[in-house]
């Protein structure tokens, strides 16, 4: 790596990111089914119908992976926590065993003297909640907030830091407008509805954590930087617009109170009756904000039905996932995350990384590809830093190679290789790398 740890703050944040379903393994401890496990069993929805049944049986070898980060001098873990997993049905009397694992984590982390950062849910939403209509259901907030209380009743003590909901874009948009997870909808008006609910459990969840006496509690926006393909005006506007849906919506939602009225040309007429009434609780103030970042998109109009423009392939070197590798884009959405929304909150890069096409070659993995993204984006990050933008952390996507999605387990985003019929750990080289960096 091309930086240390004395190039940062003392009191910066190093912490590497997973995600419940994609690493521990559903089929265990008396977790109920998920909307993932109905998608994955779709033919069609997911490469090879695969799922996450056993993915990397963390929840039996989590002690493994948390020797992990630890020797790599990681300061934090991002983690996010299974509703399925500890309310079956997504409501009613909770799972003793699916409690009981979240606490044998936390302890496992804490004993480590890793800092235990909490997302209370990354994707896997019960499928008994889904036959409800899932988030197109205003009801979804107070089923939420109720998992809130129960989850951070039992561990919410020995947090450092929680998130509600990751990324909200992905919860809303990408599974409801475009189809591609879970529960793979193309419907305009769940959409809409979608983007608006998730919002409002995001804030009835920090109105739970804060009646706790909690603190340190934030939101986690995923972002993509938008930029047109050509210079035409007709082009901008399509950027403009993708920027909106995209990066905007639901951070200004949280921090303004408002919606792009661009994206409102588009799904007002779609939202549910009283949409406005509800930002007294969306913008339930928070204390800090992360972003995840990974790419750029070019965007050029094209017709047909709203949003009326189309991805164009750009030129730039790309990841495993085709996604175009643009280091700037981070350092220009800290800024104006700062500029325009959160002011003097702090800032975290809460997920950065890529997938590569990564070889066991005699029990070693050279990721270069991956040691010079990660260079390249912490030293945006850095340079962000530089200018006076309050960055406190910031978490490498992933520890470990995991269950991709509807990708299945094709693309590998970890810094530490899993076979997936052994499920051996080998740290790749950079794990190594960032050892080395980050010792103290």
């Amino acid at each position: 790596m091309n930086f240390t740890r004395s190039d940062f703050p003392k009191d910066f944040l190093f912490g590497a990111a997973t995600s419940s379903y994609q690493i521990e393994g559903h089929k265990f401890g008396g977790a109920g089914r998920t909307h993932w496990d109905d998608f994955a069993d779709t033919p069609g929805n997911v490469v090879r119908a695969e799922n996450g049944n056993l993915a990397c049986d963390h929840y039996h070898r989590y002690e493994e992976d948390f020797d992990l980060l630890a020797a790599a001098g990681f300061d934090c873990y991002r983690f996010s926590t299974s509703w399925a997993r500890v309310q079956p049905d997504g409501k009613g009397a909770p799972n003793p065993e699916g409690l009981d694992f979240y606490d044998r984590l936390t302890d496992a982390m804490l004993a480590r003297g890793l800092k235990p950062c909490a997302t209370l849910y990354h994707w896997e939403l019960p499928s008994a909640l889904a036959d409800q209509g899932g988030w197109r259901n205003r009801d979804i907030a107070e089923r939420f907030a109720e998992f809130t209380e129960i989850i951070m009743g039992r561990i919410g003590d020995r947090m450092h830091s929680v998130a509600p909901i990751n990324e909200p874009w992905c919860v809303g948009f990408m599974s409801h407008f475009l189809g591609h997870h879970a529960p793979g909808l193309r419907d305009v008006r769940a959409t809409a509805r979608a983007m608006h609910h998730v919002l409002l459990a995001h804030g009835r969840s920090i109105e739970v954590m804060r009646a706790l006496g909690m603190t340190n509690l934030g939101g986690v926006f995923n972002m993509e930087w938008a930029e047109p393909a050509d210079d035409t005006e007709e082009a901008a506007r399509a950027a403009a617009l993708y920027d909106g849906y995209y990066n905007r919506w639901f951070i200004e939602g949280v921090f303004k109170g408002s919606y792009p009225a661009n994206v409102l040309e588009g799904l007002e007429p779609h939202l549910p009756r009283g949409w406005q009434d509800d930002f007294g609780t969306i913008t339930t103030p928070l204390d800090w904000c992360g972003l995840n970042y990974y790419t750029r998109k070019l965007i050029a109009p094209a017709p047909g039905p709203w949003p009326h423009h189309q991805e164009v392939a750009g030129p730039l070197p790309k990841t495993q996932m085709d996604w175009e590798i643009y280091p700037d884009g981070l350092y220009k959405f800290l800024h104006r995350t700062a500029q325009e929304y959160t002011g003097d909150l702090p800032l975290y890069v809460t997920e950065n990384g890529m997938a590569n096409p990564d070889v066991l070659v005699d029990g070693r993995v050279d990721d270069q590809g991956r040691i010079d993204y990660l260079n390249a984006h912490i030293g945006k990050a850095r340079q962000a830093l530089d200018d006076g933008v309050p960055l406190k952390g910031y978490f490498v996507w992933s520890l470990l190679d995991n269950y991709e999605w509807a990708l299945g387990y094709e693309k590998r985003f970890g810094l530490v290789h899993v076979d997936f019929e052994s499920l051996k750990r080998t740290p790749k080289a950079s794990y190594e790398a960032l050892k080395t960096a980050l010792a103290r």
